[in-house]
């Protein structure tokens, strides 16, 4: 890739890494972090990454650096350690994307991550798996679980409307 080839990548995705990430950490500054040190990643080996491969070079670059920071944090739970009264809720809310959100950030990092790759970013269970080195079947699993996971949540319509 040559430096121009890069800069557009810079230009064309750092609002979409930026967006995955926040919505991932919830926190502006690391998000912003995180998306600088992947583009420094992406830097290093500018001449090893092909133009077409940039994207996706670059999603994983963005994940792989988050999960290092969730780990160096300590951040990290199981979905099976989480008490089962934290993943209802009874509210009555009329804003369905705020009820998605609140349920979104109860699921655990990867199934967070994988759903966000698949259903907010449109990437295919293949390219999700290459970039969380997971495989496709365990891509499956980790998205099954989240909408489950989500669908308990949010519980029935008549509930949320």
């Amino acid at each position: 890739m040559t430096v121009r080839e890069f800069n557009d990548c810079v230009d064309k995705h750092a609002d979409g890494v930026y967006r995955f990430i926040l919505k991932t950490v919830k926190d502006q500054d690391k998000a912003k972090d995180i998306v600088q040190d992947s583009f420094t990643k992406m830097w290093e080996k500018v001449e090893d990454i092909a133009y077409e491969k940039s994207k996706s070079y670059l999603f994983t670059a963005a994940y792989h650096t988050m999960i290092d920071g969730f780990r160096k944090d300590n951040r990290m739970t199981s979905f099976d350690e989480a008490p089962l009264k934290d993943m209802t809720t009874e509210n009555q809310y009329s804003d369905l994307k705020e009820i998605l959100d609140e349920a979104v950030e109860k699921l655990p990092p990867i199934q967070k991550s994988v759903l966000l790759l698949r259903d907010y970013e449109g990437y295919s269970y293949e390219e999700i798996g290459r970039m969380t080195d997971l495989n496709e079947s365990q891509v499956k699993v980790y998205i099954f679980r989240a909408r489950g996971f989500l669908k308990q949540y949010i519980g029935s319509l008549d509930r949320v409307l």
